[in-house]
């Protein structure tokens, strides 16, 4: 990825600023005119100034910003496009990184997952934050429930994951494993469902209506060594490959010590923007 700044937007010459953003690098970039606090996205606050020798707060729970880091332009609204999907209607290909937690490798301490989102540019196009209680993470382990909230580079939550507490085994296929895809945050867009089968990973993707779109199918053997581990998108009667999500391998130490995932997705260009959001979160579920 290439780790240069950004050139300066025309008539700002400072090199040390995000073009649009009075804000230093290494500090959240938000929106001129809105307060990033937790729980609340694109708050509007007046525009005024910080009273002499008052100093202000440091943002809490906020998305850390590295130096250097490059967020995709913000396209134009779309009709019929929720609000912050705009930006999958320029891409086929989208890369999902999860942040190594210093606190999980030294205290087996389970924290709450952060995830960078970027296109083939290596620009971030979404960051994305897992919202769960310390106890649920601890004591359920990999298939606990969990909220997992995507934010664009205006700091909008623009999608909502929600898994609820499900038991995977075979033994038990009534009671498999669930997604919901939410977009804007409280509207359902899709679903991704675990369909039983006694030897392969399978998965549906669905609608806003329960209505089968896609199929997801993954090998047999899913915890292959030194490759990554391919899931075919194919289409809902199997017959044609339309897209694939990839857990990439990330080398010896970082499989042994971390638990820390990367993904890589495909999917066509004109795929509907909720298809690809539901993708998305497939990728949190398999």
């Amino acid at each position: 990825l290439s780790a240069h700044k950004p050139a300066p937007a025309p008539g700002f010459s400072n090199v040390n600023y995000a073009p649009g953003n009075q804000v230093p690098y290494g500090y959240p970039q938000h929106a001129p005119g809105t307060y990033q606090g937790m729980g609340s996205y694109g708050f509007q606050v007046q525009a005024m100034g910080v009273p002499a020798g008052l100093a202000v707060p440091p943002i809490q729970n906020q998305p850390i910003v590295k130096e250097g880091t490059i967020w995709m332009p913000v396209p134009p609204p779309l009709p019929n496009c929720p609000p912050g999907l705009e930006y999958l209607t320029q891409i086929d290909q989208i890369l999902i990184h999860q942040q190594i937690e210093l606190l999980e490798i030294l205290t087996g301490f389970e924290t709450n997952n952060k995830y960078e989102i970027k296109n083939t540019l290596g620009q971030r196009v979404y960051f994305a934050a897992e919202d769960t209680d310390c106890c649920t993470r601890n004591c359920c382990g990999p298939s606990r429930p969990f909220t997992l909230r995507i934010i664009d580079n205006l700091g909008h939550e623009v999608i909502t994951l929600q898994r609820p507490l499900r038991c995977s085994s075979c033994c038990f296929p009534c009671c498999l494993q669930e997604l919901e895809v939410q977009a804007p945050p409280g509207t359902p867009v899709g679903y991704v469902v675990q369909n039983w089968h006694a030897c392969l990973p399978k998965f549906t993707i669905q609608d806003e209506k329960r209505m089968d779109i896609l199929k997801i199918t993954g090998p047999c053997v899913v915890c292959s060594c030194c490759e990554d581990i391919n899931f075919e998108v194919k289409s809902v009667d199997e017959t044609s490959t339309v897209g694939r999500i990839s857990k990439q391998w990330t080398g010896f130490l970082k499989e042994a010590f971390t638990d820390a995932d990367n993904f890589g997705i495909t999917f066509p260009m004109d795929l509907d923007v909720k298809m690809k959001a539901v993708m998305i979160g497939a990728c949190f579920l398999i």
